[in-house]
């Protein structure tokens, strides 16, 4: 009885660890640097989601703690596009379409040309850049957004809705998997 006793033990942690394995990874985006995002895009086509934040931001603190680990979230991000973080005050150099990106710190906090470029001059903290598969910009949304407020804007731009009608036109049919109505 001994021996089936343990064939049985070990036959539940197997059983269990996939299952255990599977729920420490469920809410948890898989954040990518900017250039590993352009390279899986260019092997297999999907929308860039670009937060770009700073270490000193208290909004993108609360965004990462509330929003981006909410499990439909984080879900339906890895599904539709490649998640990036961009610290907009790096000092990294990031290549991306033949130029080189730097920081070229010309004061307190100052912005990495990437995030300038991304944002279009209008610094703000978060701001969320969503980038085609063909790497142009679609659009900058700017600010704190709760996974209520997050999940129609990401439905509507990662389904493509954003091609076909205007977002207070999708928003009046929106259902949503956060928010029972």
């Amino acid at each position: 009885m001994g021996s089936f006793m343990r064939r049985l033990t070990i036959l539940a942690i197997f059983l269990f660890i996939p299952v255990f394995a599977f729920s420490q990874n469920s809410g948890k985006v898989k954040w990518y640097t900017f250039e590993e995002a352009i390279e899986l895009a260019k092997k297999n086509p999907k929308k860039i989601f670009i937060d770009i934040y700073t270490d000193w931001c208290g909004w993108c603190k609360r965004m990462d703690a509330e929003t981006f680990t909410h499990p439909e979230i984080a879900k339906y991000l890895n599904e539709k596009f490649y998640p990036v973080k961009l610290n907009s005050e790096t000092t990294d150099t990031i290549h991306f379409n033949g130029y080189n990106f730097i920081n070229e710190g010309t004061g307190r906090r100052s912005a990495h040309q990437l995030s300038i470029a991304l944002l279009q001059g209008k610094m703000s903290y978060p701001s969320i850049v969503y980038m085609a598969e063909n790497f142009q910009l679609i659009t900058v949304v700017p600010g704190y957004m709760t996974p209520e407020a997050k999940e129609p804007v990401l439905k509507f731009i990662g389904d493509n809705h954003f091609k076909r009608v205007s977002y207070e036109e999708f928003q009046k049919g929106f259902s949503s998997a956060i928010v029972k109505k």
